[in-house]
């Protein structure tokens, strides 16, 4: 058997998994998740990081371990392994550390040992595109709905960060809507504050103002404004790389229900005929996506492009 770790490096937790590189299927009980302290020390962050790594390693025989792959927040240098992280209030005591270096020291790895690595949301999606329905599609947009806005564009599987398809790295969150960004749009501090404007209540998150849509006018023409704007900012986004799949992840994602028909509504209108899904995977997506690093044809496709994202 030939099996590789898949992680997911968040701002406060590592989760980490054993995945079957011939099915593409987790192993339910090699899941491993440990709180981190994205202020700690470097030794107290790495050495977390590793107990959860060797927890999930546990489950399987070492001589069937081909790699880890690492899902990771920029800013990181994913060619070489070296986080970058400064100005951004999270895991700068890293800055210029070799985290595969470091992991092998504490894993008892030798050298040569593959580490390989990819931001959060092209895992999202590499993992989506291996690991669910949206395999079955050709050109795929994956977005993160949630304290950001992620993206990622995948063409038979493989991320699209250049050319004239997609917007540069495959970014939209920074592309300008209405009177600021779409960042500022299409994440839970939208949801908040548009929700305080309206109402002068302050919610703790998303999910609260969706318990209150049954009886909250305010509540369910939110979540109505949110699909049609979302829709009317993706239009041209998808129509530009011809995508025949959408897939929808992020926490609010789980909300989709509330602003589907505003969302779909818009696509119609303006002839966006695409398959909708909402993320299969959810949490365990880019912990499958890093570990399909791993697997050398898709790698030999996936190289090139570690150095430019």
């Amino acid at each position: 058997m030939k099996y590789a770790v898949g992680v997911d490096i968040g701002g406060s937790h590592i989760s980490s998994v054993v995945v079957d590189m011939n099915s593409g299927e987790m192993l339910k009980d090699s899941l491993a998740e440990v709180e981190v302290d994205n202020q700690a020390a470097a030794d107290e962050i790495l050495d977390k990081w590793a107990a959860a790594i060797s927890e999930s390693i546990m489950s399987i025989d070492r001589d069937d371990l081909i790699g880890i792959g690492l899902a990771v927040p920029g800013p990181f240098d994913y060619k070489n392994g070296v986080a970058l992280l400064k100005n951004v209030a999270k895991y700068e005591s890293l800055y210029g550390i070799n985290v595969g270096d470091e992991m092998k020291k504490r894993l008892d790895l030798p050298a040569e040992f593959p580490f390989r690595y990819s931001n959060d949301a092209l895992s999202f999606a590499i993992g989506e595109c291996w690991g669910s329905k949206a395999a079955n599609y050709k050109n795929v947009v994956a977005i993160t709905l949630g304290t950001g806005f992620g993206s990622a564009f995948l063409s038979s599987g493989v991320p699209v960060i250049e050319g004239d398809r997609v917007p540069e790295s495959g970014y939209v969150y920074h592309i300008p809507y209405e009177n600021g960004i779409a960042d500022d749009y299409f994440s839970t501090r939208w949801f908040l504050g548009e929700y305080k404007n309206r109402t002068g209540t302050v919610c703790s998150g998303v999910k609260e103002i969706a318990d209150r849509v049954g009886n909250d006018e305010a509540a369910k023409a939110l979540f109505d404004d949110f699909g049609r704007n979302l829709a009317s900012f993706l239009v041209p986004v998808l129509a530009n790389f011809d995508a025949d799949c959408l897939v929808i992840g992020g926490n609010i994602s789980r909300a989709y229900p509330l602003f589907s028909t505003a969302f779909k509504r818009v696509l119609n209108e303006q002839e966006i005929n695409i398959e909708i899904m909402i993320s299969e995977l959810m949490e365990s997506a880019a912990m499958v996506g890093s570990a399909r690093l791993l697997d050398e044809e898709f790698w030999t496709k996936m190289e090139p492009l570690v150095a430019k994202i």
